[in-house]
């Protein structure tokens, strides 16, 4: 990591670590509003005129005219220079100083100089829809009901297929290697192919940062075809687990109403925001991660994650469910809205208009309620083994939550739905069998066993069970392995790790292998057909990622980087899971365990090791 940006690395600071809690650990901090308030540290006061903005990151003071973010709250209220406090505030968030090279300054300056490309981009984009090539994409603009004042506030634009950004940048006297770096340019690996326009015919929507400053884009297809959106690549500017797409301008919304909604696309929020929900905000081009769960906290404790009423919003649900619940704090949680007929909030919207949305958002499903119905919903538990298989499941789940407090109270909240949905009578066996004359047995309503045999319970390395993949991953794989046939020898192994749960995509990775070893010098279009022939035609045109890699063609380096990144994301996860139970077991044993504290002390060089290759990419 050495030669890193320096201000890339304060942006990852802050964006971690909250305003509020390393202020709060000065001052007593109160909630007015959308702020907070405090007698200002820097100077004496009675009344407080010092305050503290969690979504820009800032405080001020009204009486002294004290202003800054978190890096100058530590250097002024610690008396900290400034490498000192940059040291501090990366322990608080788990981060490893990087070594800043003299280059830092040249880097931050190039920074810069990047935002300018973007918006070059932005504006041709903008230009290309009003001229007669973007008609077809004005057309659809004004089909799904965006005129001009949206069209404009939103910055949207069209990309012809001509390769004209490319030629517009280079008048410019920008590199292609600038181009190729901020995603806009795609260089084929074959040297007799040239460089063409990353985004090609599609409606394009910016995606700005907090800023306001374009960081990437969004390219919506505008018939039938795959991938439906193509977003841009990861980029020096450009994180998509990390952002919040149209947070700049809903920020100050959401304060006003009290609320933030997190729904699915791109298209979602811009139609909300013509109906009047100006503070609606979407994931970049992935599942919710923690990172945006954790920035839209900054805005509002409970934000309204909204979904569509189909199979694919329930997954999207389920899959934020296991995202959030590690990460619950005093305070902060997530509530849920599911939209009925399998509508997207724009159909919705046009059908039954403003009121019927804002019903809908007054009836919300709280994170706890939806948890339990996750673990029963469409489930048969009219026996005691089926109940005990229940609440051993949701318990597990529970055990996920890191804050202590937090996790005490969930698990007296599903212990009261056990009692009262799975039957009176089931939860009272279960107290007269913990009533008998042997005291190790015996545990009060709310709490857990505690008992050095829980140490037993520890699953050893080589015993640890299969995790499951993330079915997105899987098909990214299966994608990149049908392209580049080579990559199946690299990767059926560390495939093999894990867990595939839909047997179609199972069914299609056992094939790939198969065939690949019964022909190792197997070209891509030689493989496509004999997966046809095995009656995979169906499973191969459902790996929508194939058309996207034979689109752009991208490098095998650069593919073997995603799918490594990938995989050492899931691994990151399990050991994280394996911690968290270490140390419970730790935290609830009457004597030193041992055991669990050797496995928890392996866990975190295992995980160490992982963090250190992950950052190397």
């Amino acid at each position: 990591m050495a030669g890193i940006d320096l201000q890339k690395f304060c942006d990852e600071l802050r964006a971690k670590v909250s305003i509020v809690d390393v202020v709060g650990s000065k001052v007593k901090l109160v909630r007015k509003g959308r702020e907070y308030q405090a007698c200002c540290p820097f100077h004496n006061e009675k009344t407080p005129s010092f305050t503290v903005n969690e979504a820009k990151g800032f405080y001020h003071c009204f009486g002294c005219g004290a202003h800054g973010d978190i890096i100058k709250f530590e250097m002024e209220a610690n008396n900290l220079p400034f490498m000192d406090a940059i040291r501090k505030l990366a322990d608080k968030a788990g981060l490893q100083v990087p070594q800043i090279s003299k280059e830092s300054h040249e880097e931050a300056v190039k920074r810069n100089s990047l935002y300018d490309i973007m918006d070059m981009a932005c504006r041709f984009f903008e230009k290309s829809l009003h001229l007669p090539d973007g008609q077809r994409a004005m057309d659809y603009l004004h089909r799904r009901g965006f005129e001009e004042d949206i069209i404009t506030k939103f910055r949207l634009g069209y990309a012809p297929g001509n390769n004209g950004l490319k030629a517009l940048l280079a008048s410019k006297g920008i590199s292609e290697h600038d181009m190729a770096e901020l995603g806009l340019i795609a260089i084929p690996e074959d040297k007799n192919r040239r460089p063409h326009d990353f985004f090609r015919d599609r409606v394009m929507i910016p995606i700005m940062d907090k800023a306001g400053r374009v960081i990437a884009f969004g390219g919506r297809i505008m018939g039938d075809g795959q991938p439906k959106y193509l977003n841009s690549p990861e980029t020096p500017l450009f994180n998509k687990r990390r952002g919040l797409y149209n947070l700049n301008n809903a920020r100050d919304r959401a304060f006003a109403a009290r609320n933030i909604i997190v729904c699915e696309g791109y298209m979602d929020v811009i139609a909300l925001d013509k109906y009047g929900f100006g503070y609606a905000v979407a994931p970049l081009g992935t599942a919710l991660t923690e990172d945006q769960i954790a920035e839209a906290w900054k805005v509002c404790p409970e934000p309204t994650l909204c979904f569509d009423g189909d199979g694919a919003g329930i997954r999207a649900a389920i899959r934020s469910i296991d995202r959030g619940l590690p990460i619950l704090k005093a305070g902060y949680s997530l509530k849920y809205v599911f939209l009925p007929d399998k509508m997207d909030p724009d159909e919705f919207l046009k059908a039954h208009g403003h009121d019927a949305f804002l019903k809908y958002l007054q009836e919300t499903t709280p994170l706890v309620k939806l948890l339990w119905r996750k673990n029963t919903e469409g489930r048969v538990f009219d026996t005691p083994e089926q109940k005990a298989l229940i609440e051993k499941n949701v318990m597990e789940e529970v055990a996920k939550i890191a804050d202590e407090k937090v996790r005490g109270y969930y698990q007296q909240e599903m212990q009261n739905y056990i009692y009262n949905e799975l039957g009176r009578g089931f939860w009272k066996n279960k107290q007269r069998q913990s009533a008998g004359g042997d005291t190790a047995h015996q545990a009060p309503r709310g709490s857990f066993r505690r008992n050095e045999t829980a140490v037993k319970q520890t699953v050893p390395a080589a015993q640890r069970p299969k995790v499951t993949m993330d079915e997105l991953v899987v098909k990214f794989v299966l994608a990149a392995m049908v392209y580049y046939p080579e990559l199946i020898a690299e990767y059926e192994e560390r495939m093999g790790m894990f867990e595939i749960s839909n047997p179609r995509l199972q069914q299609l990775f056992d094939v790939l292998v198969e065939v690949y070893h019964d022909d190792e010098e197997i070209q891509s279009d030689g493989l496509c057909k004999l997966l046809q022939e095995k009656g995979l035609e169906k499973d191969l045109a459902a790996l929508w990622e194939l058309e996207m890699f034979r689109q752009q063609n991208p490098y095998i380096n650069k593919i073997r980087e995603e799918i490594d990144t990938k995989i050492i994301e899931v691994q990151i996860k399990q050991l994280d899971n394996e911690i968290k139970e270490c140390l419970r077991i730790i935290q609830v044993s009457e004597s030193f365990p041992e055991e669990a504290y050797q496995r928890y002390e392996s866990l975190k060089k295992e995980k160490e090791s992982l963090l250190n290759t992950q950052n190397a990419f």
